[in-house]
């Protein structure tokens, strides 16, 4: 997929830092080109939960934050990413305390 496709599908605008960002986070994690689609795949289905994928300000990585109105939605959305997670072979970090998990790359 292209970077600014993929920035689009984000709901981000596509300028040159952006890309650049993307070229660093999409370095960084391992074995991307095998699981790029999948991350796509997961941010359609976070939708419903108010939850998505997004580049992450302060590492180069993908971050998946959700922002569910209930508890139950949040937790649908924590059930998805750990679907996502084993069913895929990716590696996920969830940050202590937050909603938020960094996406690390594929577990080879």
């Amino acid at each position: 997929m292209q970077d600014t496709a993929m920035l689009v599908q984000l709901g981000y605008t596509p300028n040159e830092a952006l890309v650049e960002q993307l070229d660093k986070i999409k370095s960084n994690t391992a074995g991307y080109e095998k699981i790029d689609k999948h991350i796509m795949d997961l941010n359609d289905h976070l939708k419903v939960e108010n939850a998505y994928v997004a580049l992450s300000n302060s590492k180069d990585y993908f971050k998946i934050k959700i922002e569910s109105p209930t508890p139950e939605l949040a937790q649908e959305a924590h059930e998805k990413i750990k679907h996502f997670s084993e069913k895929f072979k990716i590696q996920v970090e969830k940050l202590p305390s937050k909603e938020t998990y960094y996406i690390l790359g594929y577990e080879q």
